[in-house]
């Protein structure tokens, strides 16, 4: 049960975290906040079936995830995925959450992004059933307009401001030689720094 012996309402926020960034901290602030979450777990992917790059090491993604969220009460930087061997999937760690949470109300945070291509996600249709699907945004972006069209779907708009922040910029960035002191946590940065990621190979 949750604070108020109301059901408890358990989030999820899975991602590569390549690297974790300001955005990804505020959206997590942000559902905490607006969903009345008693715990958040994020989640770093294990092996991104849909991503067509190769990840950072998984050990150092983890490492970077707990720097950039360990600061938030609640939160759960959550390994399950990748210690899983094959694909991982969403709906299988939402099954966990289940498992662990009997009773509770289950919550799968994501971006527009991400929300766009919701219906080509593995097993979608049972994710959908298991989460309330709490999209990043201003409420008028095509994720959750797609997300609107699909039948059964419960959706929840996450108010936030728009950020300029995406680990495809920080990456880029940081192969140009250029400063990302403004998208990332300071130990986030230093991290990347001391570990001489996505430099120029």
């Amino acid at each position: 049960m949750g604070l108020s012996g109301a059901p408890m309402r358990v989030g999820m926020f899975g991602g590569a975290f390549d690297p974790p960034h300001h955005a990804h901290r505020a959206l997590a602030e942000a559902a905490m906040a607006q969903l009345g979450l008693d715990r958040l777990h994020v989640v770093p992917t294990g092996d991104a079936w849909h991503k067509s790059r190769a990840l950072t090491p998984a050990a150092q993604r983890l490492a970077m995830a707990r720097l950039a969220f360990s600061t938030l009460p609640r939160v759960e930087v959550d390994d399950r995925e990748l210690r899983r061997s094959g694909p991982t999937y969403s709906v299988d760690t939402l099954r966990e959450l289940q498992a662990e949470h009997p009773g509770a109300l289950l919550y799968l945070l994501m971006g527009e992004d991400q929300a766009a291509g919701f219906s080509r996600w593995h097993a979608w249709e049972e994710v959908a059933r298991l989460a309330v699907l709490c999209v990043a945004g201003r409420g008028t972006g095509e994720g959750i307009s797609a997300l609107r069209a699909v039948p059964g779907v419960r959706l929840q708009a996450i108010a936030m401001p728009p950020m300029a922040a995406s680990s495809t910029e920080i990456r880029a960035r940081l192969t140009a030689g250029q400063d990302i002191a403004d998208l990332v946590d300071p130990a986030v940065a230093s991290y990347i720094e001391s570990h001489h990621l996505y430099r120029p190979t």
